[in-house]
């Protein structure tokens, strides 16, 4: 699996893997086994997880990241989210347009943006955009 996000469709989603033996969740994608330490599991499936959920955590990343990391230039500060997906109940990181973080608890849901764009590429990037603000 290299994707680990759809573009397709009118709603974007994560693409996680979940263990077949005992139901956890993963994000970014398990290839080859259960990282659950309960669990000795080898079947994973590919699976869309949940595109809403609430912010656990957030600031404002206000420093372009170093190398090899991938930014534009000239550099925009964004904001960073630690948010809880609904159904399964893991938290995963994403970037959110802002320049002030956003409120614990705030319902948010996934969508896919342009990150940048050279001659050549366009570069896209998931975001969680908080729900009042569609």
């Amino acid at each position: 699996m290299e994707r680990w996000f759809t573009t397709d469709g009118a709603e974007p989603h994560l693409l996680g893997t979940r263990c077949a033996d005992c139901g956890t969740y993963f994000f970014p994608p398990q290839t080859s086994f259960c990282g659950n330490p309960h669990c000795d599991g080898t079947s994973l499936e590919e699976v869309e997880l949940s595109r809403r959920g609430r912010v656990w955590s957030s600031t404002v990343n206000r420093y372009a990241p170093p190398p090899p990391a991938v930014s534009p230039d000239p550099f925009v500060p964004y904001g960073v989210a630690a948010v809880e997906l609904d159904e399964e109940r893991m938290v995963v990181l994403g970037r959110f347009d802002g320049d002030e973080p956003l409120a614990l608890g705030t319902e948010v849901e996934l969508i896919v943006d342009t990150l940048f764009e050279d001659k050549d590429n366009e570069y896209l990037v998931w975001k969680w955009q908080p729900v009042e603000a569609r």
